[in-house]
C-alpha cells in the first residue's frame, strides 16, 4: 500500500500546484478528464492516488513528472520492511544474477505476464494488485537507465513452455520480449534444458546483487514474501550455487534459439 506521509505530500503538492495555476477543481478536472468530485476526493485522501490521474496532472501542470515520481516513492516506501533493503540493493546494483525455476524473472516480465501472475493471488484486492504491478514495472527501469547493471538470468526450459491455449498469446509476447532483452549488451538469459533432470537450483529461486563496493547481497523468495541474505557465509553458498546452475544452462545464443523455436511452435 502507499506510504501515508508521502501520499499526503503528493496530495498537498497537487493542491498547491493547481491553485498556483489558478484552476478550480472543476476546471482542472476537465483538463485531466476527471470530474471535480473525483479531483476533490483525491486531494482530500478519500480516493486512492491513481497513476493515470497523476500522469495527466503532471502534463497539465507542467511539473516535469514530479507527482508520478513521488507516487513511485510512496509505493516503494509502502513495501513490507523485509523487501525495502532488497529494493535498495537492486536499484544500486552493478551486477544482478537471478535464477528462477518456475517463473520469468520479475525484471524481465511483460506487463501482461506480470498482471496475470499477480492476479493468481486471490487474497489481493484490485487496488493492491494494481500497486504491486506498478512497483514491479517501475523496478524494471533499473535495466533501462543510463548505466544499467549487468543482468544475467537463468531459467528452466519448462518455464518457457508453461502455456495452455488461453495463455499462449501472453506467453508468446513474453518470449518475444525475452529474446529482445537477450540481444541487449548488458542482459543475458540462459535456459536450463529439460534434459538436465536434477540440479541444485531446483531447491528454490534466488537473486544476487553486487553493489558499487564490490560486495554481494542475496534475496530468497518464498510463499510469504522473501528474505534478504547478507551474511558472508550464506552469500558465498548462493554464489557457489549460482556457478552450478549457470554451468548447467545453455549458452546465450543457444538459449535465444530455443526461445525462438518455442514461439514458432505455437504459430
Amino acid at each position: 500500500m502507499e506510504n501515508e506521509p508521502t501520499a499526503e505530500l503528493i496530495r498537498a503538492q497537487l493542491r498547491r500546484l493547481r491553485l498556483k495555476a489558478e484552476l478550480s477543481q472543476e476546471e482542472f478536472g476537465k483538463l485531466v478528464h476527471f470530474s471535480n468530485s473525483q479531483v476533490s476526493a483525491v486531494e482530500l485522501g478519500q480516493r486512492p492516488l491513481d497513476r493515470f490521474f497523476l500522469s495527466r496532472a503532471d502534463e497539465v501542470l507542467g511539473t516535469g513528472g514530479l507527482l508520478t515520481s513521488l507516487l513511485k516513492l510512496a509505493e516503494r516506501d509502502g513495501q513490507p520492511s523485509w523487501f525495502r533493503p532488497w529494493l535498495d540493493a537492486e536499484r544500486h546494483a552493478q551486477q544482478l544474477r537471478c535464477y528462477q525455476p518456475s517463473l520469468i524473472p520479475g525484471l524481465l516480465q511483460t506487463e501482461n505476464y506480470a498482471r496475470a501472475m499477480i492476479g493468481t493471488d486471490d487474497m489481493l484486492g484490485t487496488e493492491d494488485a494494481d500497486r504491486r504491478l506498478a512497483v514491479r514495472l517501475d523496478r524494471q527501469s533499473v535495466l533501462t537507465r543510463a548505466d544499467p547493471p549487468k543482468f544475467v538470468a537463468v531459467i528452466e526450459e519448462a518455464v518457457l513452455r508453461r502455456a495452455d491455449e488461453s495463455f499462449r498469446a501472453v506467453m508468446s509476447q513474453q518470449l518475444t520480449h525475452l529474446i529482445e532483452a537477450s540481444e541487449l549488451r548488458h542482459v543475458a538469459v540462459h535456459v536450463v534444458p529439460t534434459d538436465v533432470s536434477l540440479h541444485i537450483g531446483l531447491t528454490g529461486p534466488f537473486t544476487l546483487a553486487r553493489g558499487g563496493d564490490g560486495g554481494w547481497i542475496g534475496y530468497l523468495e518464498n510463499q510469504l514474501g522473501g528474505t534478504v541474505i547478507d551474511r558472508d557465509e550464506d552469500v558465498a553458498i548462493l554464489l557457489s550455487r549460482w556457478e552450478s546452475v549457470r554451468s548447467d544452462a545453455l549458452s546465450r545464443r543457444q538459449s535465444i534459439e530455443l526461445m525462438k523455436e518455442v514461439v514458432e511452435s505455437w504459430s
